[in-house]
Parts: C-alpha cells; sequence; structure tokens
C-alpha cells in the first residue's frame, strides 16, 4: 500500500514526521535510486526501494517508547555537528532506533518522550492536538499581578502569540521566583522568549509533565519505559 514518505521515514523509526519532511526538502530522500523533494510523494515500503542518504530503510516492526529525564547540557537530536552531548548518549541498552518527540533545548531540561512510532510523535507534539505540557520554571524577579494578567490574555511574539493555559507562582524569593507553567504548543524558545519580553530572563526550565504523564521520581539523566496504561493515556488525551 502506497504511502507518504514522511509517514513512511517516521514508521521506520527513523525521525519524526516533521524532520522526516526537511529530509525530503533536503533531497535526502529516493525512491529506486530517484531523488524526491516533494512531500505528497508516496512509496510502497513492500515494493519500492526508500534510501536516506543512500542508506535502505526498512519497516519498523517492535514500537518503543521511552520517558527520559534530560540533563541540562544535552542537544535533543540524534546528531550534533557542533560534538555536543546528544539524548542518545543518555540511552544505555536501548537497541532499538529511537528518536525525540518535540524538543527541551540545550539548556533545558526534564521529561523528553522518545519513540519510533512516528503516529504517536505526532498526536503528542502537533499543535492541533493540544496537549498540554507542564514547566516548573525559575525566573529573574517576580511576577507582578498585572504581568499575570498579560500572559492570560497572550502576548504577542514576532512568531505568534505566548499565551499560557496556566501560571503558578510557586515561591519567590528577593531576586528571583519558581513557577508552575502549562502550555499545549511547543514553538523553539517560546517560554524563553514569552518571559524575557515581560523583562524576566529564564534562569531554570524543567519540564515536569506531559498530559497526566510525569517524571515522578526518575533521576535526571536516567530514563524508563512508558507503561502501556500510560501510552494509552497519552493517546486518548490527543483523541480529545
Amino acid at each position: 500500500m502506497k504511502e507518504r514518505l514522511q509517514k513512511i521515514i517516521a514508521g521506520a523509526g527513523i525521525s519524526s514526521r516533521r524532520a522526516a519532511e526537511t529530509m525530503i526538502m533536503e533531497g535526502r530522500v529516493t525512491v529506486n535510486n530517484e531523488i524526491v523533494t516533494q512531500l505528497g510523494a508516496k512509496a510502497d515500503i513492500e515494493k519500492d526501494e526508500v534510501r536516506i542518504n543512500g542508506t535502505l530503510i526498512h519497516p519498523e516492526t517492535s514500537k518503543v517508547y521511552l520517558m527520559l529525564n534530560k540533563p541540562k547540557g544535552y542537544v535533543t537530536t540524534l546528531h550534533d555537528p557542533q560534538g555536543r552531548p546528544v539524548v542518545m548518549d543518555l540511552l544505555t541498552g536501548v537497541s532499538e532506533r529511537v528518536f525525540p518527540v518535540g524538543r527541551l533545548d540545550y539548556d533545558s531540561e526534564g521529561l523528553l518522550l522518545m519513540t519510533n512510532d512516528g503516529d504517536f510523535s505526532l498526536k503528542i507534539q502537533h499543535p492541533r492536538f493540544r496537549v498540554p505540557k507542564t514547566y516548573m520554571v525559575k525566573i529573574e524577579g517576580t511576577l507582578t499581578t498585572r504581568e499575570i494578567r498579560a500572559l492570560s490574555k497572550g502576548i504577542e511574539l514576532i512568531d505568534g502569540v505566548f499565551k499560557p493555559d496556566g501560571v503558578h507562582i510557586l515561591r519567590t524569593n528577593l531576586k528571583s521566583c519558581w513557577l508552575i507553567l502549562n502550555i499545549a504548543e511547543g514553538r523553539k524558545r517560546v517560554i524563553r522568549k514569552g518571559f524575557q519580553s515581560l523583562g524576566h530572563s529564564v534562569v531554570r526550565l524543567i519540564r515536569t509533565a506531559v498530559s497526566d504523564v510525569g517524571l515522578g521520581s526518575l533521576k535526571v539523566g536516567a530514563f524508563r519505559y512508558l507503561t502501556g496504561k500510560e501510552i494509552r493515556r497519552l493517546l486518548s488525551y490527543a483523541k480529545k
């Protein structure tokens, strides 16, 4: 059965669909030795020879779902041209090829889902499914009542509106405060940009939960497999 190339690549556990689209547009994908750059192109993985950078890909049969407690100082990619540590370095003993579901930037920490299931990745990270993520955020200074109201209404940024679904002050001191923030989007560095626009630099950013699946007692730098119940809960929320 013919399917879109980006779905085939994601289904083979190579990357997410978004990353697969980038590969296609960059001319890195061939079907039966012909370069394909159109996102609407289709192939039959059982009959056609689909390659990425010359390497033949095969359908992934076993689906894997992981939760990693990402430390600061790791890049959320499979490879880094600058030679920085990547999250894959932390997955000791995982033989299957997996990729990150969304991303946490180099300086951010916390819950990062990883899988070889492209459909799962799409449903968890795509904005239209609005799967909520919870963060603990430490900022310089303290939020005023006026700033909290501004956040609830939405703040205009260059790349769109930053509007958390909820912001609560956890604790404060003279120079900084900790917040609990809920948001259902994943634009690059949107939380840091949003608080910077209010004059507050983000000192620390930790994702603690995706939907109602949280880090719990998972240690920094460690990972575990998701339970079947957790996978079903995440997918059921995306269906809503």
